[in-house]
């Protein structure tokens, strides 16, 4: 198994989420020729968005049998079932509801009767049902990750202890810098565990993160740059959140545009 590390620049949002949900239902077919279910772990947020309704608007997602697709989430809002914040809400929105099949595996909710730490533990009972033998959670064929400005992935922030957690497979978050303080998350080993990764990121103030994660940076300062993908780790990305990408990395084999390469692993 190789684990190739790339970026692809495409120009503009519009392009960048139509191009990933393009390749994204190109993989599931090809997953779903060779296996008997898909596993994606999906990511809220604009861009997160955007690519899921970019697939629902695709002809060709009709080529996919999303009855053996199980959705779940890198992480959630501890906010109300339904609320327009929470990540799973936004993916039924722009995607999920739409389907009529699909396996969704939604973190519980704050009006679901139980409270925070319960609910890492639901999941991470879940994650374990859903496991190979052996194993504490499953392979999941495509992690989508976004990146915030401050390099965050998930809900694994700099500087505090989450982005370490090596144990458990889902932590509750409590201090988190950006609102809601309360949240979910699918931890880094989890994460890592993955066959793909694919970061999707846009806009000049993800430049810095994208740089910095590229660079090498400390994983306690942009915990991005512990992302790795166990065959592919890919940052899709516009042309804006590439302007601080550090020149010599642009000249080496990490460093890819849309152009260069269309194939799907």
């Amino acid at each position: 198994m190789t684990n190739e590390r790339r970026v692809l620049v495409h120009p503009d949002k519009k392009s960048l989420s139509a191009a990933v949900a393009a390749r994204f239902i190109t993989t599931l077919v090809d997953i779903l020729g060779e296996h008997e279910r898909a596993d994606v772990a999906l990511t809220g947020g604009s861009m997160g968005a955007a690519v899921l309704a970019d697939v629902a608007a695709s002809p060709a997602k009709d080529g996919v049998d999303w009855s053996r697709v199980h959705f779940w989430w890198g992480d959630e809002r501890w906010l109300p079932r339904g609320d327009a914040e929470r990540n799973e809400t936004q993916s039924r929105d722009a995607l999920l509801d739409s389907l009529g099949g699909g396996v969704i595996h939604a973190f519980a909710a704050s009006d679901d009767g139980i409270d925070l730490d319960a609910a890492a533990t639901a999941y991470a009972q879940e994650l374990a049902d859903n496991a190979p033998e052996g194993a504490d959670y499953p392979v999941f064929d495509v992690t989508f990750l976004g990146v915030g400005p401050d390099g965050h992935i998930a809900s694994l922030f700099p500087s505090l202890t989450g982005i370490r957690e090596r144990e458990a497979s889902v932590i509750a978050v409590r201090n988190s810098p950006k609102p809601p303080p309360e949240r979910l998350s699918l931890t880094l080993p989890v994460i890592n565990a993955s066959d793909r990764v694919w970061l999707v990121l846009a806009g000049a103030d993800k430049a810095s993160a994208l740089g910095l994660t590229l660079a090498g940076a400390s994983l306690d300062e942009v915990p991005a740059a512990g992302v790795e993908g166990r065959e592919d780790t890919v940052f899709f990305v516009d042309a804006e959140a590439t302007a601080e990408v550090p020149e010599n990395l642009t000249a080496t084999e990490i460093f890819w545009t849309s152009t260069d390469s269309t194939d799907a692993h």
